[in-house]
């Protein structure tokens, strides 16, 4: 089924394509495009078979991912994190997971994992508030996924969760205009002092550890797999799809381009025009098959019922930022080297700089401190991260 749903989303392709810039300007995905990549499968690929989905090979998953992109960034970003979160639900009890999947297999969700939100204990569960900001594709999601610090009785955080809440418990306000992946509406989301049950909420230190109660009802390998490795690749794989498709449409214009300037020629005929071709494939090629490496290995574990060892969470914590790096690495030479037709705000090259550069700020795509707690690791030192 993976392999269908692949096929279904290649076939998608060329009207995403199409799409892509009237996505920028919606600043947010169609009714249409979602609706299309739903009946494709595109968002039951990591959901549990009792619930309706494919439960498939993540492999398969960052592989549509990464096509999507290439056709729309914005368009495989929305895909990317809003298919994940089947995965995320089937770590929940299973009374959160039949409350969800009673009104169909096809129901979606958005998220926004920051603990910016306040929780305070009440009969039977919790009261929760605030407001959370970059929830993508917000604006199709029935339920949202929302991080929270549980308060104690002086104010002090206790507890790190994440609630589920239906969609009459909260509020999409409009504040997405940004300079990429405008068009993922990952807009605000507003929940006003309301209950939340006991069976919605998921403790962060139980999925980390790969012991939440959802794991109990969902046996499957693909739900031992660390949420820090399965989220932030989620994050880079559209990073490289996007790079990935703009080389693409790269060489596609260059091709047979003639130059105005620098002695003039076609433009495939320059030496420098092919060098970055070549370093700008190598990049990303590089990136996708480290990556893949690592999930691969993980899932075999998994799979053969082994522990995920530390060293492999944060080889694969290394190598997803450094493939987001790369892909930066990557696009900057085609854009600087497509010259002025980079330039315009349509383009096909200046959209994907646009979004692979948005892409690359969130905190999953952060280098330096990702780096730093695998150094950590290779010096034998404990590392304690709530993303490895």
């Amino acid at each position: 089924m993976s392999h269908q749903v692949l096929d279904n989303v290649r076939d998608l392709l060329p009207s995403i394509a199409d799409r892509a810039e009237a996505t920028d300007h919606a600043r947010k995905v169609s009714e249409v495009t979602i609706a299309e990549l739903t009946a494709a499968g595109m968002f039951r690929m990591l959901q549990p078979k009792k619930y309706g989905g494919l439960e498939a090979d993540p492999l398969a998953f960052y592989e549509a991912v990464r096509l999507i992109s290439g056709a729309c960034g914005s368009t495989g970003w929305v895909s990317s994190v809003v298919g994940v979160h089947p995965w995320q639900l089937a770590l929940f009890p299973k009374a959160a997971q039949d409350e969800v999947w009673s009104a169909g297999p096809d129901t979606l969700l958005a998220s926004s994992y920051a603990p910016v939100g306040q929780m305070k204990r009440a009969d039977g569960g919790f009261r929760l508030k605030g407001r959370w900001s970059f929830s993508s594709g917000c604006d199709h999601a029935d339920w949202v996924l929302l991080g929270a610090l549980v308060l104690g009785p002086t104010g002090n955080p206790i507890d790190f969760i994440t609630a589920l809440m239906p969609r009459e418990d909260f509020q999409v306000v409009d504040v997405w205009n940004t300079v990429g992946l405008r068009g993922t509406g990952s807009n605000d989301v507003v929940v006003d002092d309301v209950f939340v049950p006991e069976h919605r909420t998921l403790r962060n230190f139980e999925h980390s550890r790969l012991s939440g109660p959802g794991q109990k009802v969902n046996k499957g390998p693909l739900y031992r797999l660390p949420f820090g490795a399965i989220f932030t690749t989620t994050v880079t794989a559209p990073v490289l799809g996007a790079v990935a498709g703009c080389l693409d449409s790269y060489v596609g214009e260059m091709a047979d381009r003639l130059r105005l300037s620098l002695g003039g020629g076609r433009f495939a005929d320059d030496q420098f025009a092919q060098v970055a071709v070549a370093r700008a494939s190598s990049l990303v090629d590089a990136s996708i098959l480290q990556m893949d490496r690592n999930i691969a290995e993980m899932f075999a574990a998994a799979s053969a019922g082994r522990e995920i060892p530390m060293e492999l969470r944060l080889r694969t914590r290394r190598d997803q930022v450094l493939g987001a790096e790369r892909a930066l690495e990557a696009i900057d030479i085609l854009f600087k080297t497509a010259g002025g037709s980079s330039l315009h705000w349509s383009s096909a090259i200046s959209r994907a700089w646009r979004d692979a550069h948005a892409g690359s700020v969130h905190v999953a795509n952060d280098v330096e401190r990702t780096l730093a707690l695998y150094g950590k690791g290779a010096f034998g030192i404990t590392v304690e991260d709530n993303l490895i």
